[in-house]
C-alpha cells in the first residue's frame, strides 16, 4: 500500500518532464531581421523587363555578367549594418538583393541590397531561384514575382 503513492508521484515526475523538457530545449528563435522600407524599397533593374527576360534572367549566367564586385558589397555591408543596428560580425550576413538579380533587381544600387542574416539568406536564395523558373517558364510573371520577393523580405525577413 505504501508503495502506491510513491509509484503515483514518480509517475507525476515522469509526466511533468516529459511536458517541460522539450520546451526547456528549445533555443528561443532569432529575432527576424527584415528589411526596411525606407532603407531598402527595392530598386529594378531597367533592362530587365517582362519583354527582355529570354535575353537577360532567363538565360543560364546572366546574372555573373551585372553582379557587383565583392569589394564593393563588402563595404556597403558594414555601412549598411550600422544603419540597421546590427550587431555581430559582418560574416553573419550576406549583402543580399531585396529584389534578387534573378528577378530583374538592380545589381548597384544601395536600395535594393541590405545585409541579410544567414542562414536565412540560404533559404531565400532557393525561393528567388524557384520564382525566376516560375518566371522562366511563364507560369508567373516578372512583376508578380518581384511583388512576392519583396513582401517575402520586407514581412518574413
Amino acid at each position: 500500500m505504501r508503495s502506491l503513492p510513491l509509484l503515483l508521484g514518480a509517475a507525476a515526475f515522469v509526466l511533468v518532464l516529459l511536458v517541460a523538457l522539450p520546451r526547456c530545449a528549445r533555443r528561443p528563435a532569432e529575432p527576424a531581421v527584415r528589411a526596411s522600407w525606407t532603407l531598402t524599397p527595392g530598386v529594378l533593374n531597367p533592362d530587365v523587363t517582362q519583354w527582355t527576360i529570354r535575353s537577360t534572367i532567363c538565360v543560364r549566367g546572366w546574372t555573373r555578367t551585372v553582379r557587383p564586385p565583392s569589394d564593393y558589397t563588402s563595404h556597403l555591408k558594414l555601412e549598411q549594418m550600422r544603419a540597421y543596428g546590427l550587431g555581430g560580425s559582418p560574416r553573419d550576413f550576406q549583402e543580399d538583393h531585396l529584389i534578387s538579380l534573378e528577378l530583374g533587381g538592380h545589381p548597384t544600387d544601395p536600395r535594393n541590397l541590405w545585409p541579410e542574416p544567414y542562414p536565412r539568406a540560404a533559404d531565400v536564395d532557393a525561393i528567388e531561384n524557384e520564382l525566376n523558373d516560375a518566371v522562366c517558364s511563364g507560369r508567373m510573371s516578372l512583376d508578380a514575382a518581384q511583388r512576392k520577393e519583396s513582401a517575402l523580405k520586407h514581412e518574413k525577413g
